[in-house]
């Protein structure tokens, strides 16, 4: 197969993948004049960003399961097509619960990343699996394109507008898609293999941790992607423009870098990669997790009062080096997949990445619970700390028990009575 024609399907995906991923965090930036017009309270804002999160995460399963069985290039079109109604039916929005029930259906282009990663992965050979599901990632940047666009379009138009103007693009993009990315190679299409039945990976322990480890760098970055304006304007007091040009910031870096993170795992082995991301997250968590304090020191002839609190800009690079650290996370993740399930990456995609996506619903409700409970921003981060935490020790133990597995294989290789009688 030519190279060019691998490196045009590569780029499409991506490219398509980035759009369904801005039409995704739509609300992420369309939440913020609704919310002034319509005076929503917390809990109101949570459920509209939280549906599309929902759904997205949820529609993963069958996504896998039927790009398995079927052209993962018709399912990726079909799946655009599908997103097109509700993103016309903003237009008519007039109450809250019409808002919601179609953030319910937008959030089908969350599963944009199932079908696209299934289609990447047909086109490159095993050592190569890491770089390209790395590149195709980036297409996570999607949601920068909203951050950016939906403000302007706003501001211009109306929010109104919003809807029929994503309509346009996204229509744009599943026709470019249909028409110029080229179709599944032969060698592919007529490999007879036996896939496993989607059920009975939920039974391996594997696939639950792979979730877990997904759920940390790619649930926490959807979290984050949602909390961060709300963060920044509130703990630290920034004007909404600032905010979101922080947040910009955090997820175009975090974005872009999932290339780069999936030739590491190429080169070096997704497991030592995603072992590497999380002990960097772990400082900076620990930082971003201390709460301002005061602290009072009795001397002999007098007192001395310490301020202790991260300013803006320290928060800013420690968020800016986890972001970057989960971008080499998400590609050494799927890296993995593709190592113990190459002939599966519909089905165990599929359901790594919807236990992942999970995260972007429930993350930024525990945040606010959070936050509520103990009194201080930084106390989301304490969670995510926590988090974090088991990942590592899940991935401790499934270390220590590979080794003693192969130690045993290595000893059964050998008579263990001739050893004894020697």
């Amino acid at each position: 197969m030519s190279e060019k024609i691998a490196q045009r399907a590569l780029i499409l995906a991506t490219f398509s993948f980035a759009a369904n991923f801005s039409v995704w965090t739509l609300y992420a930036a369309l939440v913020i004049p609704i919310t002034a017009l319509w005076h929503l309270n917390v809990l109101e804002v949570a459920g509209l960003l939280s549906a599309p999160m929902l759904s997205g995460a949820l529609s993963r399963i069958p996504a896998g399961i039927v790009a398995d069985k079927g052209n993962p290039k018709i399912l990726f079109v079909c799946q655009m097509l599908i997103c097109l109604p509700p993103l016309g039916l903003l237009f008519f929005i007039e109450n809250y619960s019409q808002l919601l029930l179609l953030g319910f259906w937008l959030g089908l282009s969350g599963s944009a990343f199932v079908f696209g990663n299934r289609y990447v992965n047909d086109f490159f050979p095993r050592n190569r699996q890491g770089t390209a599901m790395g590149v195709f990632g980036v297409g996570n940047a999607g949601a920068a394109i909203t951050l950016v666009l939906v403000p302007i379009l706003q501001e211009h138009f109306g929010w109104h507008f919003v809807g029929p103007i994503y309509l346009l693009g996204l229509l744009f993009v599943a026709l470019l898609f249909l028409f110029f990315a080229p179709n599944r190679p032969s060698h592919v299409t007529d490999k007879a293999v036996q896939p496993l039945c989607w059920y009975g990976l939920f039974k391996e322990s594997q696939i639950w941790r792979l979730g877990l480890y997904y759920y940390f760098v790619f649930g926490s970055f959807l979290a984050l992607l949602l909390w961060l304006p709300y963060y920044y304007t509130q703990a630290y007091q920034l004007p909404l423009p600032q905010a979101m040009a922080f947040t910009l910031f955090f997820v175009t870096t975090s974005s872009v870098v999932r290339a780069l993170g999936g030739w590491f795992a190429d080169k070096y082995g997704g497991r030592s990669v995603n072992w590497s991301v999380f002990w960097v997250c772990l400082v900076c968590l620990f930082f971003l997790s201390y709460p301002p304090t005061s602290m009072t020191i009795h001397g002999v002839e007098h007192d001395v009062h310490l301020d202790i609190a991260i300013n803006v800009w320290v928060f800013s690079v420690l968020i800016c080096v986890i972001g970057l650290a989960q971008g080499f996370g998400r590609a050494s993740v799927f890296k993995m997949i593709h190592e113990y399930y190459p002939d599966n990456m519909g089905r165990a995609g599929g359901i790594v990445s919807a236990i992942g996506a999970l995260g972007g619903f429930t993350l930024p409700i525990l945040f606010g619970m959070a936050v509520d409970f103990l009194g201080f921003y930084s106390a989301s981060f304490m969670l995510l700390y926590g988090v974090l935490a088991i990942c590592m020790m899940a991935m401790y133990f499934a270390i220590r028990a590979e080794r003693y597995l192969r130690k045993l294989q290595e000893a059964a290789s050998y008579n263990f009575l001739e050893d004894d009688d020697l």
